[in-house]
């Protein structure tokens, strides 16, 4: 036995150094124990994000698909254009109403030269099988191009949302006999127009590009206000706060006195970090809408209070970027004679910017997904009509957001408007999710390291 090993201090007489003592043995288990915490932990952080995510998407992703009814209508002059003018003014004195008339005649006719079976069905209920909004869309379609007026032209309409789940396996005969918007003839008949090629499913475009629609058209239901309406607010609220929060950053970081006004200033900045969301809502309610006037609903007043609420992140995160750049640059700088503001832009800046963008990114996703401020303001009103252009005031324009579209559809008593509230949850995890990668690559890419 060496010298070393005899003279080790808590080595007993003749033990070996590279034999485990008890003490030894006990906090590397203590160590396992803690490296299986942290993974078990990891592990249902996992599982619980992906069971979310697979209940998302299973629930979802029917919506990005519709049920669709093909069969040709002859466009009747005596219904659409009595006066034989073609004129388009004229024309539109016509309602959906005798539009209707037309995909009903069409559609009993495109049955009867198919020879397909309508035995117990009456003309009332298999018209109910085509969605009410198929007949706003054909009129839309006459006035845009009045030469179709007395052509037959094939025309695909949206089936009711009863017809569209029963093909998704939302609906079965089961319930259909105790649904009073479907009856087990129609789901027959609906198998009998699959076999014929005249019922399928098809990607619903009209999810991501058409508006919201009534409780009785839930397969006619878009997101084409939503996602707009929040392209305009992201924007706006880069505008409004991006320039106020690194100005203000750079400001209170670099050339604010130290004093009990500054600290009283990065106090309140922290606080007002931690206010809930709903309490910015009541704020923008009072002052933009209440006392300035400002039109509710709008993309600008909801750009002005996720603003509000958004600055102090950004101003917290710019600050943390510029303090990590070295002293050692600061004074270098200073050192070869540049002033104050040379270094700061010429020197902090640039090596804070990777982490002032993605902070700036990541406070934008999280605003992108509020809700309750905007709820507050009328943005969970009912909007079909799409907002003008950014530059002829379509900020100004009604609208709503993503998030609040999700809540309204999720508030409603029909399935498909739950299946539609899913779809719309996976639209804005996409968003999200190209603002999280943005903000990581564009830290990867302006990262430097000392």
């Amino acid at each position: 036995m060496s010298d070393v090993t005899a003279g080790a201090p808590g080595a007993a007489r003749g033990q070996s150094l590279l034999a485990g003592s008890a003490r030894t043995r006990a906090r590397r288990a203590r160590e396992w124990r803690m490296k299986a915490y942290g993974i078990a932990a990891i592990a249902i952080s996992l599982a619980t994000l992906f069971f979310m995510l697979a209940t998302i998407v299973i629930d979802g992703a029917p919506a990005f698909r519709q049920a669709t009814i093909s069969f040709p209508v002859t466009v009747e002059a005596a219904i659409v254009d009595k006066a034989g003018t073609r004129d388009p003014a004229a024309m539109g004195k016509v309602t959906t109403i005798g539009y209707k008339r037309l995909l009903s005649q069409g559609f009993i006719a495109a049955l009867e030269a198919r020879g397909i079976d309508r035995e117990g069905i009456t003309d009332k209920d298999l018209t109910a099988m085509i969605s009410d909004d198929a007949a706003a869309r054909l009129r839309d379609r006459v006035l845009a191009d009045p030469a179709l007026v007395g052509q037959t032209i094939e025309v695909t309409a949206y089936a009711t949302g009863r017809i569209d789940g029963y093909l998704k396996g939302r609906v079965t005969r089961e319930s259909a006999a105790r649904d009073s918007n479907v009856t087990p003839a129609q789901l027959d008949l609906a198998d009998r127009l699959m076999a014929a090629g005249m019922l399928s499913l098809r990607f619903n475009w009209g999810f991501l590009t058409g508006p919201d629609a009534s409780d009785l058209r839930p397969e006619a239901a878009g997101l084409g206000v939503a996602i707009i309406g929040s392209l305009y607010m992201m924007v706006l609220v880069a505008i409004f706060t991006v320039p106020v929060g690194v100005a203000a950053s750079i400001y209170l970081e670099e050339f604010a006195p130290k004093n009990r006004l500054t600290d009283l200033i990065e106090v309140n900045i922290s606080n007002l970090a931690a206010v809930p969301s709903i309490v910015f809502g009541i704020l923008g309610l009072a002052i933009f809408i209440n006392f300035m006037g400002l039109p509710q609903s709008s993309s600008l007043v909801g750009a002005l209070v996720i603003s509000l609420m958004t600055l102090p992140t950004i101003i917290i995160a710019t600050r943390a970027a510029i303090r990590a750049v070295p002293p050692s640059i600061r004074d270098a700088a200073m050192g070869i004679g540049a002033s104050k503001m040379q270094v700061v832009f010429h020197h902090v800046l640039p090596l804070a910017m990777p982490g002032i963008m993605t902070g700036t990114i990541l406070g934008l996703a999280s605003a992108l997904g509020e809700t309750a401020p905007l709820l507050l303001i009328g943005m969970v009103a009912f909007v079909t009509n799409f907002p003008a252009g950014p530059l002829e005031g379509g900020v100004m324009d009604p609208a709503t957001a993503l998030p609040v579209q999700v809540y309204s559809w999720a508030s409603r008593s029909d399935p498909a408007f739950i299946e539609r509230s899913s779809g719309a949850i996976i639209v804005l995890l996409v968003f999200l999710v190209i603002m999280n990668v943005a903000a990581i690559l564009l830290r990867r890419r302006f990262e430097r390291r000392w």
